[in-house]
């Protein structure tokens, strides 16, 4: 019976505040109500389950969700693609074309009479029925035969670039800058050792790159090429990264053959054209100087680290040619060192090279230089880079078996080698 009544009430109370709600009523009124349900008819009906609150908190849309998401998963491609963009608006100022021009003979098919050496009286009877045409030059023209990059150091006009751009000394070079300004270059100096030059225009003002540091340089970091690609298409931009370091190669073209060391490799698109051009970091720092790509491969190209010719940049700036230490030895680094031995373009100690003074023979491995180890990332020609003409420095060297130490001075490169 107490039951019966009970429900009755709950049931009475809660058409009542259901019609009530029907009505404008005070706020007492509902709070009156809301304390009824959550002391007496809570339990009944959601014993397990949380009434709503009266604040809601805001929903967020669907479209707007999506779009929160979206912003998120590509902040840091954004972020990725300003700072290639930053680095290329940085650095492309000055970057330059080279192109390259030579007196080429004009031949054109000049008429000829195959039979002016018969005596008169039997070349009437072949009269002028017959027309014949040989090739003949008809003087020269000076005509564009390549082209090359390169990038500006100096306001005043200095630039670095590839000795291979710049090899013929017959050639003629006119720079092309990014504004399309043209200026006849001059070839300052050109070190094969490197395949490193320097050229020089009449110009000032001219915006310069930055030169970073390429001992710092990581494998997978970002690279990014700027060239004359094709030596048709200026300022070509390419992205890749770093995928190789301490790189050694032996390259052909442009009638050279030559054997680099410690270079970088790089996925960034190098081709024709774009040898002497700056390889840059997210910086816009250059690293390198790209200088080689691999025919028939899939974006392999390789750059000349900037630390090899930072010490050349300076002395071109300073005595206006390249002043480079010189030991006199050809070698080939092994895991013990660098052993010296001969080749095919000549014998492993050069006549009277500072080695030759210093007693070093055929087949010694020079282990360490001044305490400094050398090895096949921290190869010799890399050490030798850090001293001056005329340091003196201690060879550690393995001679049959045997660790001695012999002293030697370094001269400057001879124009020769």
């Amino acid at each position: 019976m107490k039951r019966q009544i009970l429900v009755i009430i709950i049931v009475s109370a809660f058409l009542g505040g259901f019609l009530g709600s029907l009505i404008s009523v005070a706020p007492a009124e509902a709070n009156l109500f809301k304390n009824f349900y959550d002391q007496y008819l809570k339990q009944f009906i959601q014993p397990k389950a949380e009434m709503p609150t009266s604040i809601e908190e805001p929903k967020i849309s669907d479209t707007q969700n999506s779009e929160f998401k979206t912003q998120n998963l590509y902040a840091p491609t954004v972020d990725y693609e300003q700072a290639v963009v930053k680095a290329v608006e940085q650095s492309s100022p000055a970057v330059i074309s080279i192109i390259i021009s030579r007196d080429l003979p004009i031949i054109e098919q000049c008429p000829y009479n195959p039979f002016f050496d018969l005596p008169p009286e039997f070349q009437q009877f072949f009269g002028q029925r017959f027309e014949f045409y040989q090739p003949c030059q008809k003087g020269t023209k000076l005509q564009e035969v390549g082209g090359g990059s390169g990038f500006i150091i100096s306001s005043d006009g200095l630039i670095v670039t590839n000795r291979h751009v710049v090899y013929d000394e017959k050639a003629s070079y006119t720079v092309l800058t990014n504004d399309g300004k043209k200026y006849d270059a001059q070839v300052l100096a050109r070190d094969s050792y490197s395949d490193f030059a320097v050229i020089k225009i009449s110009a000032n003002g001219l915006p310069i790159v930055r030169l970073g540091d390429s001992d710092t340089v990581k494998l997978s970091q970002t690279a990014i090429a700027i060239g004359n690609a094709l030596g048709e298409f200026r300022n070509t931009v390419s992205v890749g990264v770093i995928s190789g370091l301490s790189r050694s190669v032996t390259a052909a073209g442009a009638g050279l053959t030559e054997k680099f060391e410690g270079l970088i490799q790089t996925d960034a698109a190098i081709n024709q054209g774009n040898s002497g051009g700056p390889l840059l970091n997210l910086k816009g720092e250059v690293i390198a100087i790209n200088v080689a790509m691999v025919t028939g491969a899939q974006n392999i190209g390789f750059a000349i680290p900037i630390n090899q010719v930072k010490k050349a940049i300076e002395s071109v700036k300073t005595t206006g040619r390249i002043v480079t230490p010189y030991l006199g030895v050809r070698y080939t680094m092994t895991t013990e060192g660098a052993l010296i031995r001969g080749t095919q373009d000549g014998p492993g100690v050069l006549p009277n090279s500072p080695a030759d003074k210093a007693g070093l023979q055929a087949e010694d491995i020079i282990i360490e230089l001044n305490g400094e180890k050398v090895t096949q990332d921290n190869y010799l020609g890399k050490v030798i880079q850090k001293y001056n003409v005329a340091d003196t420095v201690t060879l550690k060297i393995l001679r049959n078996g045997k660790i001695m130490e012999v002293k030697a001075t370094f001269e400057e490169r001879p124009k020769n080698l």
